[in-house]
């Protein structure tokens, strides 16, 4: 043989060398990956399963469903006390608030290293919320903003301009008009009885954008006084008072059809409404339209978005930790499969949100009209909807808990039974009697 063929054959030898090696590293044992998610995980699964398949045809993906993040957190930190490891999942799809409780136990990955060379492919601040002590403790799934809902044909109806709702003396104004002109058949939104309240008008809505503080940087309680709280709860006091939030429960037949009826104008809420009124609404369909939620003029920064993380459980076993980040970023950055899915969501009116990847929002897909907002793009109003953001309210590992004594004061709120200044004093007396000063993680 040559020299010159017996180095062809050396080299293709170290090739396959190589080739073999990057195979062995990919290769997994036989199972299943758990993922504990609230909502509709199964959704997901669609593109989940035949995803890993592509990295590991012997693994499968199995989601599970949790009432809510708050519960999944808790059997986690349960299961781990019990040295119940095998019952531990190996994702969960977390808020802040659970990441930051999980971190404080020491129940999820560093995913620092992996994160920092690709952040540059991912929208601006897709990891914030899940950075602690400049530690990346997950990787993101959607950031989604604040958006205003509003029935465009109610608002033609009785003439009124929606632009008038870009701010929040607008949108009170705007209140005003169509109970006035209706003869009260019409209210401008509406008010649960429980603690969806606090939830959706709350902690993720007007307290965010009028700065407000349940804490201040040392823990202490400061709602009762602080100058945020005031203006934001105030503000849904006044629309309350006046008569233009239509009270009902939230995700319920009765709220669906009192919105098919045209009852209720609009709704300030996150973008993952949409999955509910797409699923929800049948008379109505083609009337909607969405825009930037209103702000407040003295403050001036628009809704604050909430971002979901997949969150990897420090269960003492990793073997399927590369599979599940392959999986990851193939659901955030494969454009073709991305769309395809979200396609199939739309047609059988299933949850789905914008990518957090940029290439993918560039395609024109992420631009398209949609029948049921009368031709609007909601995939765009939602990418637009992230501008000019507010910050979120500070997290701290008692927020649970926090929110639960928050929550029942707004209930007796809605219910007649105070005031919205007695509410506030009373969330600051027994913030401090049951928590005192909170930890804060920064």
């Amino acid at each position: 043989m040559s020299k010159r063929a017996l180095s062809l054959l050396l080299s293709l030898v170290m090739v396959l060398v190589g080739v073999s090696a990057v195979f062995a590293e990919k290769t997994y044992p036989d199972g299943t990956i758990t993922i504990y998610s609230t909502g509709q995980p199964h959704f997901r699964e669609l593109f989940y399963r035949p995803s890993i398949k592509r990295f590991a045809p012997n693994v499968d993906v199995k989601t599970v469903q949790i009432e809510t993040m708050h519960a999944g957190v808790q059997k986690i930190a349960m299961d781990h006390l019990a040295g119940a490891y095998k019952d531990m999942p190996d994702v969960i799809m977390l808020d802040t608030v659970g990441i930051v409780n999980l971190v404080d136990a020491g129940l999820l990955l560093d995913m620092t290293e992996y994160w920092e060379p690709i952040a540059h492919e991912f929208v601006e601040g897709a990891v914030a919320d899940a950075t602690i002590n400049g530690r990346v403790w997950a990787l993101p799934d959607a950031v989604r903003p604040q958006l205003l809902f509003y029935n465009a044909e109610i608002f033609e109806k009785y003439d009124i301009d929606p632009a008038m709702m870009s701010t929040f003396d607008g949108y009170l104004e705007a209140g005003r008009l169509l109970k006035e002109r209706s003869n009260g058949e019409v209210y401008l939104s509406y008010i649960d009885t429980g603690t969806y309240t606090w939830r959706y008008w709350g902690r993720r809505g007007l307290m965010p954008q009028a700065h407000a503080r349940i804490w201040d940087d040392d823990g202490n309680v400061v709602i009762g006084s602080d100058h945020g709280t005031k203006l934001a709860l105030g503000f849904l006091e006044k629309l309350y008072n006046e008569g233009l939030l239509y009270r009902t429960t939230m995700f319920s037949p009765p709220m669906y059809e009192a919105i098919d009826e045209g009852k209720i104008a609009t709704f300030y809420i996150g973008a993952f409404w949409d999955e509910f009124m797409r699923k929800n609404l049948t008379k109505t369909v083609g009337q909607w339209r969405v825009m930037n939620a209103p702000v407040f003029e003295e403050i001036g920064t628009g809704g604050a978005p909430v971002s979901t993380f997949f969150c990897f459980v420090n269960k003492g076993d990793t073997a399927y930790l590369d599979l599940m980040v392959d999986m990851w970023y193939d659901f955030q950055t494969n454009t073709e499969e991305r769309n395809a899915w979200v396609a199939e969501m739309e047609r059988v009116n299933g949850p789905y949100s914008n990518p957090v990847a940029l290439k993918v929002l560039e395609h024109p897909f992420w631009q398209e009209p949609s029948e049921f907002y009368g031709g609007q793009s909601f995939r765009k109003a939602e990418a637009d909807g992230l501008a000019n953001p507010s910050p979120n309210l500070m997290v701290t590992p008692q927020d649970n808990e926090a929110d639960g004594i928050i929550s029942a004061e707004i209930e007796k709120w809605v219910a007649g039974e105070q005031t919205m200044d007695q509410a506030i004093a009373n969330m600051q007396r027994e913030l401090e009697l049951r928590i005192g000063r909170a930890y804060v993680i920064k």
